[in-house]
């Protein structure tokens, strides 16, 4: 294998961009601000396919921001060897592959390989390249059994809740949004972009109408404990009838209601300052709800069939991810090697 300067997370080349494909708002907002040389040459065929790989082929805003980071510092490194689109081979993409595995963990490197192998997929069946150079290459092994997600007990997710104030607008959305997030087993994606219209009556029970990634549309029954919060935090805001309107929405100071939603980073940065609030670990995070709530649910009889109906997910596989049951018994049999 021919040796290559190493990779360079902070490696800033200057990409030429030209008026005839410029890249349009969604591949900016992506962080794509200008298009690689290597795809500039090629013409504006090729320049055009690019773009519509992460604009047109990839709907999901998170992973269309991470495919394009990664796609980038690719042909960052590429234009430092100087290498042309057709210059880049099967041996060129695993020695990349090889000195990412040295800055990087290894489910990165799997996504970084998984963005260029797709993007040059897109551009085979598009014409501008003959095969793909990154389809034979392999990425590192990882083998997950159990998720890296921190976990809180049903204790210590009472406590957090009990800890929030229920005398402010603030507070009242805050233990809204968590029960939200514990309840549904939803991901704090799918709570922030939930509109008034999505907490819905059927039948005798409340429902919630998640939006989860890759535009799934799911439906969960809403859990008692949860109806009573929701509908305490909507009459306090008064947002019932305003059914396109955001659910959970941003607060200025003085418990100033707007009519935007609330963002995914003020969620995170709310969480953890709840966590310090009622004393709980900092690695605390928003994915830790979703966790939490499948593990409760598990460790109260219900089946991993189930669970996995209520958290969208594809495979059973990763609802078992979630399941934390297990720790308490491992611990006790640990125990028992008493020297």
């Amino acid at each position: 294998m021919p040796e290559y300067p190493k990779v360079g997370m902070s490696d800033k080349l200057p990409i030429v961009l030209t008026d005839e494909v410029a890249p349009p708002p969604g591949l900016i907002r992506a962080g794509m601000s200008a298009l690689p040389s290597s795809i500039l040459s090629r013409g504006e065929r090729a320049g055009r396919r690019f773009v519509e790989f992460f604009t047109a082929n990839i709907r999901n805003r998170n992973t269309r921001m991470a495919y394009a980071r990664a796609v980038k510092q690719f042909f960052n490194w590429t234009e430092a060897q100087k290498l042309e689109l057709d210059d880049i081979e099967p041996v060129t993409v695993a020695a990349y592959v090889e000195q990412l595995g040295v800055e990087m963990a290894k489910p990165s490197v799997k996504q970084h390989l998984a963005a260029i192998r797709q993007l040059f997929d897109y551009l085979v069946t598009g014409g501008i390249l003959p095969s793909n150079p990154a389809s034979s290459v392999r990425g590192p092994k990882y083998v997950v059994k159990r998720g890296k997600t921190p976990v809180l007990t049903a204790e210590e997710a009472r406590q957090l809740l009990d800890s929030i104030e229920s005398d402010t607008l603030i507070g009242l959305r805050d233990r809204a949004l968590i029960g939200v997030m514990v309840y549904s087993f939803a991901r704090v994606s799918a709570a922030v972009t939930m509109r008034v219209e999505d907490y819905f009556q059927q039948g005798k029970r409340a429902w919630l109408r998640l939006h989860e990634k890759g535009g799934k549309r799911h439906e969960v029954p809403c859990h008692h404990k949860l109806e009573e919060r929701l509908d305490v935090w909507m009459q306090a805001a008064g947002i019932a009838g305003d059914k396109k309107g955001p659910l959970f929405r941003a607060i200025r100071k003085g418990d100033k209601l707007t009519e935007n939603p609330i963002d995914r980073a003020d969620v995170l940065r709310m969480i953890k300052r709840r966590a310090a609030g009622a004393a709980l670990p900092y690695s605390t995070c928003c994915h830790t709800f979703r966790a939490t709530g499948i593990t409760a649910y598990l460790q109260n009889g219900g089946t991993l069939e189930h669970a996995q109906q209520i958290a969208a997910h594809e495979s059973p596989r990763t609802t078992k991810l979630y399941d934390r049951t297990q720790d308490e018994i491992s611990l006790d049999e640990v125990e028992r090697i008493r020297i």
